[in-house]
């Protein structure tokens, strides 16, 4: 990824050196890392909004507000992976690391691929 804002659902505070949250749509904050030229350039925080079971739209909408490009996650659920393709977002998928670090690099080198339709889960917890 040589430009854009990549999105990263994260645990408490966030932040580059922080750990991605094992549920996307439950985060508490989203990590936003922006690129320009393949180098981070600035790294900021927006908390999560509140959404009842079945509202996945609300990340999706959240995301688009923030002029996300691209998302990373270790899983996601068939509903909101359409409503991210919708809105033009594109989503990675990293399960193996909890670190937000490693991950964004990965993602900016080129090196995680994007989620397919048999990656999906059924959402509402466990390692997503």
């Amino acid at each position: 990824m040589e430009n854009g804002r990549i999105a990263i659902p994260s645990m408490e505070k966030g932040g580059l050196d922080g750990t991605r949250s094992g549920h996307f749509g439950h985060c508490d904050v989203f990590t936003f890392v922006d690129v320009e030229g393949g180098e981070i350039k600035e790294v900021l925080t927006v908390a999560n909004q509140e959404h009842a079971q079945g509202g996945c739209m609300v990340p999706v909408n959240l995301l688009a507000d923030n002029n996300v490009n691209a998302l990373i996650v270790g899983g996601i659920g068939m509903r909101p992976l359409m409503g991210f393709n919708q809105v033009g977002i594109d989503v990675y998928y990293d399960m193996t690391r909890v670190e937000i670090r490693p991950v964004v690099e990965d993602l900016i080198a080129g090196k995680l691929p994007l989620i397919t339709n048999d990656q999906v889960c059924g959402g509402g917890g466990g390692q997503v």
